[in-house]
């Protein structure tokens, strides 16, 4: 495309940009042990303190990859439904699963989290998994969410999952997300992804379906995983027995905060809600 001449307006001074920055804060996660592992650090005195966040820093648009099963649909409807607990408005974006079905998955969640059901009519739940057009044509499902948030003056939105706007066309990926993502900022929303891992990716790294794309478009990245205990190593290490399933989590990045970047054991309780566990082995934070 030819160039149309110096786009004036694209330019500010950095003491100008940041003065339209909005203020750091925490959103609460709704996911157990997850808040406190986000923080800033502030200088008083030239000296650095560490201050909890807690939780998602506000307007950030979080990535949670990881293979099936591994919690991530978990983690977004857990989020949805602590939101609309605070009483702030959601949009989530069914994907994969109709949203029937979906409501019944909240449902559950908004009882083993002990959330009073009128929460539920804070969630605008838009279905893509039955109406091919939202998954296929980003306008359409641009302009449908543009509907959703007057409904519940939504500030957050959940899409679950990602990978299924771009299935059989990962090479768009890449414009597709980031459409997205100038989309939360323009409208300043929290946002919650999740997306899909190939087979052949490595359990615990960032990347997945469409390859780093995600994750580097996005401003924090969730890595949730599972292994097999499948030596007497493993089971000394992780203090699980030969056979019995391990889940992990790990925070990759977060560009709009300071993080915790250790493993950390990751539950999903016999509730059926995930929780974040202490970090594997121990240690001191890093």
């Amino acid at each position: 495309m030819a160039g149309t001449g110096p786009r004036l307006e694209a330019l500010s001074l950095a003491s100008e940009a940041a003065e339209r920055a909005p203020k750091l804060e925490g959103v609460p996660t709704g996911v157990p042990g997850l808040d406190e592992l986000f923080f800033v650090t502030e200088f008083k005195g030239n000296k650095p303190r560490v201050r909890p966040l807690p939780g998602f820093p506000r307007y950030a648009a979080v990535h949670v990859t990881g293979v099936s099963d591994t919690g991530k649909s978990l983690l977004a409807e857990q989020f949805a439904l602590a939101q609309a607990a605070r009483g702030e408005g959601v949009i989530f974006v069914t994907v994969e699963v109709p949203s029937a079905f979906v409501s019944v998955g909240l449902e559950q969640r908004r009882q083993a989290m002990g959330i009073e059901r009128d929460a539920l009519d804070r969630i605008v739940l838009v279905d893509a998994a039955r109406h091919a057009e939202l998954r296929e044509d980003l306008p359409t499902l641009l302009s449908t969410l543009d509907v959703a948030l007057g409904k519940v003056e939504a500030r957050h939105l959940v899409v679950d999952s990602l990978t299924g706007l771009y299935e059989a066309k990962e090479i768009a990926a890449r414009q597709i997300v980031r459409r997205i993502y100038a989309y939360t900022k323009d409208r300043a929303l929290t946002a919650v992804f999740t997306s899909q891992k190939r087979s052949g990716h490595e359990e615990l790294s960032a990347e997945a379906a469409g390859g780093f794309v995600v994750s580097h478009v996005m401003d924090v990245t969730l890595v949730l995983a599972k292994k097999l205990v499948m030596s007497t190593a493993q089971a000394r290490i992780w203090k699980k027995p030969i056979g019995e399933l391990v889940r992990f989590f790990r925070i990759d990045g977060s560009r709009m905060s300071g993080h915790d970047a250790r493993t950390h054991f990751l539950e999903i309780t016999p509730e059926g809600l995930l929780v974040v566990g202490p970090p594997v082995g121990g240690g001191e934070e890093t």
